[in-house]
């Protein structure tokens, strides 16, 4: 019998005595009898009894729990099962790394691609504004510099700012 004086879920389905000795007590607590009923409406009770008593006491939980999950698959696909929800899994993993792999492909070509040159602006194409700002080098295209004519600035007097980073007075 399981706890107390309450019998175990199969024999309560199956309205028998439940003997201190009985095979699904362990397993199928009074608590929880949709647990059992599942497995008996799939497999049913005789069944579950012959292949818990084959099995080594240690596998018996182990046991009940998959044919638990298997009696589940079962209700909600009779065809298939578990190996229904399983291909289905499969192939969504299939489908995932497929997905996976055309990304990075994708990236592949977008990183292979040379990056694209600016066109060469010819002199009669360029607003005075333009020929200006060129012309004093006030664009250089080097991102990482910034104003680098201020850099190069000297002066008669020692006293001036040589690094714009520098934090010294220009009357000291």
């Amino acid at each position: 019998m399981g706890s107390g004086s309450s019998p175990c879920a199969s024999c309560k389905l199956l309205r028998r005595r439940c003997a201190k000795d009985c095979i699904f007590a362990p397993y199928f607590p009074p608590d929880d009898p949709h647990k059992f009923a599942i497995v008996h409406k799939v497999f049913g009770a005789s069944n579950v009894s012959k292949m818990l008593q084959e099995l080594p006491v240690h596998q018996r939980g182990d046991a009940v729990s998959s044919l638990v999950y298997e009696a589940n698959a079962r209700m909600r696909d009779p065809v298939y099962g578990c190996v229904g929800a399983i291909s289905y899994l499969q192939n969504q993993v299939s489908q995932l790394q497929m997905q996976l792999a055309v990304a990075q492909a994708e990236i592949l070509c977008i990183q292979m691609q040379p990056e694209p040159e600016l066109p060469a602006i010819h002199p009669s194409m360029m607003d005075c504004d333009t020929k200006s700002l060129v012309l004093s080098g006030g664009n250089t295209g080097n991102f990482g510099d910034p104003m680098p004519q201020f850099l190069s600035y000297t002066s008669s007097n020692n006293n001036a700012i040589q690094d714009p980073l520098k934090r010294e007075s220009l009357w000291t």
